[in-house]
C-alpha cells in the first residue's frame, strides 16, 4: 500500500522570507513593493475608505435621528397638551355655559336706548327719594363702544350724610347697572355735605350703531 505524501513546511524560512519583504520598503514607491507589502497596503486602504465612506452615511443618519427625536418631544408634549384639554372637556363645556349664563344675566341689566330716559329718571327719582336736592343733573356725550354704548351724567346733590349714603346704596340696586365714579364729598352749608360724581349707565346699541362698528361700515 502506498503512503501518501508528507508535506514538510519549514515556517522559519517561510518567516524569513516575508521578513525580507519588509525590509528596505520605498515609502514613495509602494508599486514596487513585494506582493505580501503590497497586499496588506492595499487591504489597509479599502479598510480605511470603507470605514470613512460607513461614518459619513452614519452622519447624515445621526442628524435624521435628531431631528426626528426632537420631533417625538414636541409631539408628546403636544399630545400631553391636548389630552387634558380632553379630560377636562366636560368640565371647561360646564364653564362655558356658566359664563354664557353670567353674560346673559348681565346683558338684561343693560336698557335700550328707548329705556335710557327710564333709566335717567329712576337716578333723578333715586335722589328726590332721599330728599337730596339736584344742583345738577346733567348727562354727557354717549360714548359707543365696540358691543354697548356707555353714558357719562354729572351730578350735583346736597343733603345729609345719610341721605347721600342711602342714594349711594339706592343707585347701586337699580335693576338696570349704573356705577358711580369720581366721587368728591364736601361741606355745604347748614350742615349738609355736597356730593359731585360722574354716575356712568350703559345701554345696547340699537341697529345702526351695530352696523356702525362693522368693520367696513366706516370706509
Amino acid at each position: 500500500m502506498a503512503k501518501k505524501p508528507s508535506i514538510d513546511i519549514d515556517f522559519k524560512a517561510l518567516q524569513d522570507s516575508l521578513q525580507r519583504q519588509f525590509r528596505d520598503l520605498n515609502p514613495n514607491d509602494p508599486s514596487v513593493w513585494p506582493v505580501v507589502p503590497r497586499s496588506l497596503l492595499f487591504l489597509v486602504v479599502v479598510v480605511a475608505v470603507v470605514a470613512g465612506l460607513w461614518y459619513a452615511w452614519l452622519s447624515s443618519y445621526e442628524e435624521e435621528l435628531i431631528v426626528e427625536q426632537t420631533k417625538e418631544v414636541e409631539l408628546r408634549e403636544a399630545y400631553k397638551t391636548r389630552l387634558v384639554k380632553a379630560v377636562n372637556l366636560d368640565a371647561l363645556k360646564k364653564q362655558r355655559e356658566q359664563v354664557q349664563q353670567y353674560v346673559t344675566q348681565l346683558e338684561k341689566q343693560l336698557p335700550s336706548k328707548a329705556e335710557m330716559a327710564a333709566l335717567l329718571s329712576d337716578v333723578n327719582q333715586a335722589g328726590l327719594g332721599r330728599s337730596l336736592q339736584f344742583e345738577l343733573f346733567r348727562p354727557g356725550q354717549v360714548v359707543v363702544k365696540d358691543y354697548y354704548a356707555e353714558l357719562p351724567i354729572s351730578v350735583r346733590v346736597t343733603g345729609r350724610y345719610h341721605d347721600i349714603g342711602a342714594f349711594a346704596s339706592d343707585v347701586a340696586n337699580l335693576s338696570r347697572i349704573v356705577t358711580l365714579n369720581n366721587l368728591s364729598i364736601n361741606p355745604a352749608q347748614d350742615g349738609n355735605l355736597s356730593m359731585e360724581v360722574t354716575a356712568r349707565t350703559f345701554r345696547y346699541l340699537d341697529a345702526d350703531e351695530i352696523a356702525a362698528q362693522k368693520p367696513g361700515a366706516k370706509k
